[in-house]
């Protein structure tokens, strides 16, 4: 039975201290960002026993609560429209900005500077995935020669939004990094105008779109800055004239005659390298990124990949590195399901494996991770495990000569299947992709199997004391550093 999303949002509130306590409230593909005031005032296990949470991490002063995808869009705003009406007041308190200055000193810069760029992209993955489903529905439609009336009209509209992506990227870096969001939309349009192609820089003319979304990122940070420089000097009366002005064409200038060449000798290069590791050395790269994806997502250095899947995807029409990433969440879920066999007298756990599993085979990890890869140990390991084999059979594959990508990021699992695409027919790009998932099932659950003894989550210890033993040493999705893929 699916849980009213106000009912959710009113029971999530007073456990985290109340609205007064609430200083932001966001959302991703499956977690409400909640930012407080006061962390000593959340309660986190009773958090984590409200109906329909699957689990509750801290990242810096956010607390996410993962609730899973639909959903999260509704109860996130129940929970604004409760927030609201004492949003002024909060935001406008010196103590909450000590706090925050406080959890910025406590960020590395590595960190801080990977997840700003992916607060860029991750607002543009709703369009990224209902375009890129309907590019795959009208491929199907002209192969098969069907409905030749709106295939052209199906291909305008999954195409529009890639071709102008650069302006949202351009939105999104200045509103990010502090600058006026349409003035960073209007220095990146210049990266898509037709009339660049008669700028010649270095003896070549420009192409429009070069660069790519990389381009466009650039041009809008150093439009922020140019912006910032200029309000910080100009009079105030002849700001909104002068300011405005000298971001667009010093920006545009620069961009034109050194961001956009740049750019575009790096996205090439980016693409370039993508295809030349996946034909010569495809088994290995994808048993190696199918077996770190987790643990890269413990870092938070999965960030970095969101501007590479983009670039990908503007240029090639999908990311071939997606797929391959996937198989982190298949070898989770064989994991799962061999700690359910194995542990068939631990009722709590089993009952978590049930609940959370089939969201993990629409690619929605994190309550196997938090409730039973994570606490147990050696089942995350084990895991990575299962991934690396699923990596290792797509980039065998690609080796081959067959490609499997996405045309979009964000989903995995089984609810990758309607983004798939690749240098073949549909149907064997779906049946390498679905390949991976399976071995990724098998070599988790065997490996898991193998680990995992039926008194308890550690060979070593029987039941009754490998559980106590866990639940002193589990990690605390309140503390444990594993960031949002999404």
């Amino acid at each position: 039975m699916r849980n009213d999303p106000a009912s959710t949002a009113a029971a999530i509130l007073p456990l985290v201290g109340g609205p007064a306590n609430v200083i932001s409230v966001a959302h991703c593909m499956t977690r409400l960002r909640l930012g407080v005031a006061d962390p000593s005032a959340v309660d986190g296990e009773a958090l984590r026993a409200v109906p329909g949470v699957l689990g509750v991490v801290v990242d810096g002063g956010s607390y996410q609560v993962v609730l899973g995808p639909g959903v999260v869009a509704e109860v996130t705003a129940e929970v604004d429209a409760l927030v609201a009406p004492t949003a002024a007041d909060r935001l406008a308190s010196k103590g909450a900005e000590l706090r925050a200055a406080q959890r910025r000193r406590n960020a590395t810069p590595v960190k801080t500077a990977l997840r700003r760029i992916a607060n860029v992209f991750v607002p543009l993955i709703p369009a990224l995935i209902g375009c890129g489903i309907l590019a795959g529905v009208n491929g199907l439609l002209v192969n098969a020669g069907w409905l030749p009336g709106l295939t052209p009209a199906l291909a305008a509209t999954a195409s529009a939004f890639m071709a102008l992506i650069a302006v949202f990227v351009g939105y999104g870096t200045a509103k990010e990094f502090g600058g006026t969001p349409v003035l960073g939309g209007a220095v990146a349009a210049v990266t898509v105008y037709p009339g660049v192609a008669k700028v010649t820089v270095f003896g070549m003319h420009l192409a429009p779109g070069q660069g790519g979304v990389l381009g466009a990122l650039a041009a809008a940070l150093l439009g922020t800055y140019v912006e910032r420089w200029c309000r910080s000097r100009v009079p105030g009366a002849l700001d909104v004239l002068l300011t405005p002005t000298v971001t667009v064409l010093v920006s545009a200038l620069a961009t034109l005659y050194g961001l956009m060449y740049a750019a575009g000798v790096v996205s090439t290069a980016i693409g370039t390298a993508a295809d030349r590791l996946l034909a010569t050395t495809g088994a290995f790269a994808g048993l190696v990124l199918g077996g770190l994806f987790l643990p890269l997502v413990m870092l938070g250095l999965h960030q970095a990949l969101i501007p590479i899947h983009t670039t990908l995807i503007q240029q090639q029409g999908y990311t071939v590195l997606l797929p391959l990433l996937a198989m982190a969440g298949a070898g989770q879920v064989g994991a799962a399901m061999a700690v359910y066999v194995r542990l068939r007298h631990d009722v709590s756990i089993r009952t978590t494996i049930k609940s959370a599993l089939p969201a993990g085979l629409l690619g929605v990890g994190e309550p196997l991770i938090y409730g039973v890869s994570l606490p147990l140990g050696r089942p995350f390991l084990t895991a990575c495990a299962g991934g690396a084999a699923g990596g290792a059979f797509v980039g065998f594959f690609a080796m081959l000569g067959d490609k499997v990508g996405a045309t979009a990021i964000g989903p995995s699992g089984w609810a990758l299947f309607p983004l798939l695409a690749g240098n073949r027919s549909p149907a064997l790009t779906a049946a390498i992709y679905g390949g991976g998932l399976l071995t990724g099932y098998v070599v988790g659950f065997l490996a898991t199997y193998a680990v995992v003894r039926p008194g308890g989550g550690d060979p070593d210890e029987p039941h009754e004391a490998a559980a106590a033993h866990k639940a002193d040493r589990s990690a605390d999705p309140l503390t444990d550093p594993l960031a949002d893929p999404h």
